[in-house]
């Protein structure tokens, strides 16, 4: 873990200290989290009834309201939009009815690609050459540019997912993704570079997810945060065996053109292909809604700061069937992620406590469609960002069994993590880093990344590793398995395969973290060697509640 035994004590002489033999009011709040509170909310959210929470449909709103009475209930503060539960998050929906043609071979949709419009047009068109750029990065601090030599503007680049690091430990942060790495990013360094398109080439190594995921998430109605026009037209993806052939038909190599692109020098190329890709769609304009409630805080001044939770609730919605089943409930994604935190409000509400600072709940409308609701409070803040001291994520809660170790992304990048193994102590598991393992780049694909981005330091909680009474293997193939066969899927739903063991710890520890971090003297800093720490520091500079 890259970490100074300094940087610990530091981290630790925030923290509040409690009584070793007295009960504590975090103690008290710790054992009133309830198993059968997490179930009850999973039960109704990921129930048919709600049609899988799509965003800006039915089921979604149902999902919001219920969340807004339940905060209702447990006497928390409007803390939304106009002294309101809801924060508005305007959004343009959409369903893509897109065609391809690469080198004049039509590709079949959506088997071999899926596309979707960057242009608010009701149809927008390519054609273009193609330009192969390797992973798409332009990093001067890993002295790596991909697009040095290049051209691009108005042209379609195919670009790899993931970063060299993937391959080759000596480059980037190695087996730790970086942002760099993200789908997000490569659109966005694409734009800038002036191209009109971008076909990332999915291999399930390199995505972490099979195609199945990509196809359930990027067909059917589709929702996006109005934004300023780029030079981009369109982003989609394509598979890899597609891509490979479009590179033999053009006399090239796409396995070893792939290999190259993971080398320090590499040189990217356009191709003798041209891309023809259109995208029929009806644009409507519809809203979403982020809720939020506030447990206001005791501290005085620091009154003004908060801690946020936070957790999505929005899934898929309805979309194309898989065995027969068309409803996509989200289950663990995110249904759970929401128990959890309602469960820390409850239990929270049953003690009576609360933390000098304000604890602010955000359930998040839009992350399926890219973070839109959590990037939507960064974009129009809900309050001074300088006041926000951490954002701690449910977001994938532990339904496979009871652990000896718990693990959270972003552990490994701020003072938080002291917080997080106080508490974990607490309740007698140990910290993993999992920056490496098998939640590996997450950080970078969940609300907590808005956050960070914004400087705010973040962590968002996965499973352990180590499960009570299981094989050493459990924990990697049963991830495996959930990821192949209800990731993004209508199976991730609630069934014989789950467990409520390790959620009820897991929601414990993440109370404790919440309250450490609410009544520390002072706001968690980043590492020095954290990519958000210059975020950080900017963040601060604009004042805040001090």
């Amino acid at each position: 873990m890259r970490r100074t035994a300094v940087l610990l004590a530091s981290a630790f002489l925030l923290l509040p200290t409690p009584a070793v033999h007295a009960q504590t009011g975090v103690d008290k709040a710790a054992k009133a989290v309830s198993a059968d509170v997490i179930r009850a909310h999973i039960d109704f959210l990921a129930s048919d009834a709600l049609e899988g929470r799509g965003s800006g449909t039915r089921g979604g709103d149902l999902a919001a309201r219920y969340i807004a009475a339940q905060y209702i209930r447990l006497g928390l503060e409007p803390a939304g939009d106009d002294s309101t539960y809801f924060f508005k998050v305007p959004l343009i929906s959409f369903t893509p009815n897109p065609t391809l043609s690469l080198g004049g071979t039509a590709a079949e949709y959506p088997r071999d690609f899926v596309l979707n419009p960057m242009r608010w047009d009701s149809v927008v068109t390519v054609d273009a050459p193609l330009v192969f750029v390797g992973y798409g990065i332009v990093a001067p601090e890993y002295e790596w540019n991909d697009y040095a030599g290049l051209d691009v503007k108005g042209k379609v680049v195919a670009v790899m997912v993931n970063d060299p690091g993937l391959h080759d430990s000596t480059t980037f942060k190695g087996k730790v993704l970086t942002y760099y790495a993200r789908w997000t990013y490569k659109f966005e360094e694409a734009a800038r570079q002036g191209a009109a398109g971008v076909l990332l080439i999915h291999t399930e190594e390199s995505a972490t997810y099979p195609w199945g995921t990509v196809e359930g998430s990027a067909t059917g109605r589709q929702v996006r945060l109005e934004s300023a026009p780029t030079s981009l037209k369109v982003t989609g993806w394509v598979q890899h065996d597609l891509m490979a052939r479009t590179f033999k038909a053009a006399g090239a190599d796409l396995d070893r053109s792939m290999a190259e692109a993971g080398k320090r020098g590499f040189v990217g190329s356009e191709l003798p292909i041209r891309v023809a890709a259109s995208v029929r769609s009806t644009m409507t304009r519809t809203e979403i809604f982020n809720v939020l409630g506030r447990l206001p805080g005791n501290g005085g001044p620091l009154a003004k700061e908060a801690v946020v939770l936070g957790a999505h609730y929005d899934h898929l919605g309805i979309a194309k069937p898989v065995d027969g089943d068309s409803i996509y409930n989200g289950a663990r994604d995110n249904a759970a992620g929401v128990g959890e935190m309602l469960a820390i409000a409850e239990a929270l509400n049953r003690a009576e406590l609360s933390g000098k600072r304000s604890i602010v709940f955000a359930a998040f409308g839009g992350e399926e469609a890219g973070l839109l609701g959590s990037q939507a409070m960064i974009d129009r803040p809900f309050m001074p960002l300088q006041n926000v001291a951490a954002m701690l994520n449910f977001d994938g809660a532990n339904l496979f069994g009871r652990t000896r170790d718990i693990a959270a992304n972003g552990s490994d990048q701020s003072s938080l993590l002291g917080a997080l193994q106080a508490a974990a102590r607490l309740e007698g598991l140990q910290v993993t880093d999992d920056s490496a393992g098998m939640y590996r780049g997450t950080f970078f694909r969940s609300d907590n990344f808005p956050f960070a981005r914004a400087g705010i330091p973040s962590l968002s909680f996965e499973p352990g590793s180590i499960y009570v009474g299981k094989p050493k293997d459990y924990a990697k193939k049963a991830q495996a398995e959930w990821t192949s066969k209800r990731y993004h899927r209508p199976q991730d739903e609630l069934g014989p395969w789950f467990s409520l063991e390790g959620t009820l710890p897991e929601t414990r520890v993440g109370l404790r973290t919440a309250i450490y971090a609410a009544d520390a003297s002072g706001q968690p800093t980043w590492d020095v060697d954290s990519e958000f720490r210059a975020a950080g520091e900017e963040r601060l500079k604009q004042g805040g509640s001090k």
